[in-house]
């Protein structure tokens, strides 16, 4: 599903990101991607949807390597790949609804599709009573409920989570975790960046540990 082979990023001024990381994830695993800030988790992240380019290795990504893509197949490939971020990314002055549906507007999903696909998801995730609420109306489990609406909505083959539960309290930390185990369950490939190891060892996953931007440990 996934493969770093000796991937290491370089930014300006000779910071590296990645040194020389190597590993492989299957369809269907939960893994978890550790280290403290800084680390390199979240480089990781961008190297599989191609948001970032590596310095060195190769990445293939459902069986394509990632550089020899061209950009025109590049939306192709971000279909297949759901991302939720930390600080939700939503669009202020859009609904709840419109925020979702937006993500399958720019896919060009059918419109007689969208409104079907917009309720079963929000029902999933116990949203749809609140569909035309705006952001500030909601709270931040709320806000990050609708930011894996539209990660799921587009039916993604691998979910990407970069430090999901990080500006969330304990209840709707445990809430996003349960929904995201669910995921995968259903078969979605799931990497979650974190720095909580709390959530790592209660979970019971496979874990990336990167410190300084080298693998050190894959248990």
């Amino acid at each position: 599903m996934i493969t770093f082979d000796k991937v290491s990023k370089i930014y300006q001024r000779d910071w590296t990101a990645l040194d020389d990381v190597s590993f492989h994830i299957d369809k269907g695993e939960f893994v978890f991607v550790c280290g403290p800030t800084g680390a390199g988790k979240t480089t990781i992240l961008r190297l599989i949807y191609k948001y970032e380019e590596p310095t060195k290795g190769t990445i293939k990504v459902m069986g394509e390597n990632l550089r020899l893509m061209k950009k025109k197949e590049l939306p192709k490939l971000r279909r297949k790949i759901g991302v939720i971020f930390q600080d939700f990314k939503l669009l202020q002055d859009r609904t709840l609804e419109e925020n979702v549906l937006f993500a399958l507007e720019v896919t060009d999903t059918p419109p007689k599709n969208m409104k079907k696909k917009l309720m079963e998801i929000l029902t999933y995730l116990r949203l749809s009573h609140k569909k035309y609420a705006f952001p500030y109306q909601l709270s931040g489990g709320e806000q990050q409920k609708v930011s894996i609406a539209r990660a799921l909505v587009r039916d993604p083959y691998i979910l990407l989570a970069d430090e999901p539960t990080g500006n969330l309290d304990s209840r709707s930390s445990q809430d996003i975790l349960e929904i995201l185990m669910d995921i995968n369950y259903k078969g979605t490939t799931v990497i979650m960046a974190t720095h909580n190891l709390n959530i790592v060892k209660k979970m019971k996953k496979r874990m990336l540990r990167i410190e300084n931007g080298k693998l050190v440990r894959d248990k």
